[in-house]
């Protein structure tokens, strides 16, 4: 059993994960047309985008899509845990 409800805990952590990306993506190009009045960078390193931008883009984007990302796992994993009475398999403690 600890072998499959691993593979459901990644398939459940990996959806979850990628919803909250596109969802925050989303938003994100949403604010920064908002903010800025254009689109966000297609591609940063692109000598054309300007540096500064550049890096605000990376900045910005990185740190509010790793945090949904995070949210989004633990709230699955707290679905999980109600669900089946502990934690996923990754986040167990030795005891």
């Amino acid at each position: 059993m600890a072998k499959d409800s691993s593979k459901v805990w990644s398939a459940f952590s990996l959806v979850a994960a990628l919803g909250a990306a596109s969802v925050a993506k989303k938003a994100l190009d949403a604010g920064w047309k908002a903010a800025t009045g254009k689109q966000p960078p297609a591609n940063p390193a692109d000598p054309d985008v300007e540096f500064r931008e550049a890096v605000a883009w990376a900045a910005i984007s990185g740190t509010l899509v790793a945090l949904a990302k995070m949210f989004a796992q633990r709230r699955a994993a707290g679905y999980y845990l109600k669900s089946t009475g502990e934690l996923p398999p990754p986040l167990r403690k030795d005891a």
